[in-house]
């Protein structure tokens, strides 16, 4: 191990010199380990000073505070949120007094118009479906081909 041993300062035995180094080292340690243990023992004393007057007077806390909350600047936040009121009072009264941009009879019968054009573009009319599908389910029950929830289903449509 002393052939690792690089000294910090030249040195002319660098086995006396580590050995001297390890030496002040230890007490360097020993000095570390005597000041923790000196703080502990004060924390001790002051916690164990602290406890006798808790005995001494019989552990009871007077910590009654008869003062009420003040803040500076209540009467600031206090208008702003009558402003804010204010402010959405004005906007919902804005909203709800204003008429609409959009025609509802205008977009009525542009729906109407729609649904014209809709109808007469189809393939099938409107009712002709549902009649087809009928159809499509009696021509399937007389082939056999259909559970009777099916036939249920399809009574059902006839009548």
């Amino acid at each position: 191990m002393h052939r690792a041993y690089q000294p910090i300062m030249a040195t002319s035995n660098k086995f006396l010199q580590q050995k001297w180094d390890k030496n002040d080292y230890e007490r360097h340690r020993a000095k570390l380990q005597d000041e923790r243990l000196a703080v502990i023992t004060r924390d001790n004393q002051i916690l164990s000073s602290k406890l006798a007057d808790i005995t001494r007077s019989n552990g009871r806390v007077e910590n009654w505070n008869n003062y009420t909350p003040k803040s500076l600047n209540a009467e600031k936040r206090h208008r702003e949120h009558v402003e804010i009121a204010q402010a959405n009072r004005a906007i919902l009264h804005r909203m709800v007094n204003c008429e609409s941009e959009y025609n509802r009879s205008r977009l009525r019968q542009e729906w109407e118009k729609a649904a014209r054009v809709q109808k007469d573009i189809a393939r099938y009319p409107r009712g002709m479906e549902t009649e087809r599908k009928c159809k499509e389910k009696v021509c399937r029950r007389e082939a056999g081909g259909e559970t009777s929830h099916q036939a249920q289903e399809g009574r059902r449509l006839q009548q």
